[in-house]
């Protein structure tokens, strides 16, 4: 109940010290990420228009922003826990917040929550991703394939994933929906849906063991990060496909490998047959100086001879372009 009371100022407290400019910034759905430096200066990231100086912010108003996201989270920052990783108790943006000594003075990012759903048409029509890359990912909906979105930093995702979760809507409106996160970034409009978020005390891999008491027709993970990758793997082999998951990966081949990475913390065995199997199709998404762009689409058969059977269906913007006239 304290805490309940006590939200209110924490929240007045935070929009005091990020200042107008930078509320203003977390109301503006064409903003994506907003950055201080430990040297005080602020960067702002706006879709389609790349990275920009936005100002100074001072030590003391930073220290404030971060101590006060901490507070919100119940939890500690200071020299000793000198990171806070979480939601902005406004909007629920994920921030990362360092404090002195891994830092010269304290700096933070917040990666703003998309606020708007993009359908596929809409990468299609501005030219992200080409009409046979939404056809191939239309397909392995209806087919229920499992799918999994790699990327970089700050490429796109979690949007794109919303993209394609909201396609799942579509094809398959009656399917139950178990979505899993660190933090919340996924938008579902499924009528039957559960909501899953990881706590200091419930990690990932425990998450995906309850999930398979749920009752889910498909499986949802913001990112995959750590050895829970092998969980849920698993869980797409056994009974649960159609699962949509993302990956920190800048190729969709390098995803595979990333993969091979994150189930070698759970198994000393090597989990590539898993992999091939579990896995149907990897979508890469990449951020170009021209902006976002699907970079390629691949089909995963299987793995075996000592490697990944893949082949891709799709053709370049230029190809699509000749192939069409």
């Amino acid at each position: 109940m304290t805490q309940l009371r006590s939200h209110p100022r924490l929240v007045r407290k935070l929009q005091e010290a990020l200042g107008d400019q930078l509320c203003a910034a977390l109301d503006d759905s064409n903003v994506a990420e907003i950055m201080l430096n430990p040297d005080g200066k602020l960067f702002i990231e706006r879709l389609g228009h790349g990275v920009a100086p936005a100002g100074e912010m001072s030590s003391a108003a930073a220290e404030t922003v971060i101590g006060t996201v901490a507070h919100a989270l119940q939890s500690e920052v200071d020299s000793d826990q000198p990171i806070i990783s979480g939601e902005l108790p406004i909007g629920g943006h994920r921030f990362e917040g360092l404090l002195p000594p891994i830092v010269t003075k304290p700096a933070f990012t917040i990666r703003r929550r998309a606020s708007r759903l993009i359908p596929l048409d809409d990468y299609v029509r501005t030219g992200v991703m080409t009409e046979i890359q939404a056809g191939t990912i239309r397909s392995a909906l209806e087919a229920r394939l499992n799918i999994i979105i790699s990327g970089g930093t700050g490429s796109g995702k979690t949007t794109l994933a919303n993209a394609v979760i909201n396609e799942i809507v579509s094809v398959a409106p009656e399917d139950r929906l178990v979505i899993l996160e660190d933090t919340a970034e996924i938008q579902c409009a499924a009528e039957n849906a559960v909501l899953l978020h990881t706590s200091d005390t419930v990690d990932m891999a425990r998450l995906l063991k309850s999930t398979m008491r749920l009752r889910p027709d498909r499986i949802v993970v913001g990112e995959v990060r750590d050895g829970a990758a092998l969980t849920l793997l698993k869980a797409w082999n056994t009974g649960h496909p159609g699962g949509v998951a993302t990956i920190h990966s800048n190729t969709a081949t390098s995803a595979l490998r990333r993969l091979e990475q994150l189930t070698a913390e759970a198994s000393q065995q090597p989990m590539c047959e898993v992999i091939g199997e579990a896995v149907d199709l990897i979508v890469s998404i990449e951020r170009t100086s021209r902006g976002r762009r699907v970079r390629d689409v691949i089909h995963v058969e299987r793995f075996g001879d000592d490697q990944y059977e893949i082949h891709s269906d799709q053709l370049t913007a230029e190809q699509e372009a000749r192939h069409v006239a």
